[in-house]
């Protein structure tokens, strides 16, 4: 698969931590969604991409994480 940036064919897999925030000065006093994706990294030109597993991801469309 070819970078959806560059189109470079150099990219790799890593293991990440990510701690999202909510989004505005309110989002500030709300708990934080952590996520443990695989992050794929383009080699050349830095494009990063990751899914945010479903659970996570419906904390952050309901703007409530816990």
């Amino acid at each position: 698969m070819s970078c959806k940036a560059c189109g470079s064919p150099n990219q790799s897999t890593f293991s990440a931590e990510m701690n999202i925030h909510l989004p505005g000065l309110e989002g500030l006093a709300k708990p934080t969604v952590w996520i443990f994706p695989e992050l794929m990294v383009c080699l050349d030109c830095g494009f990063a991409q990751c899914l945010i597993p479903e659970t996570e991801l419906l904390k952050l469309a309901r703007g409530t994480a816990a």
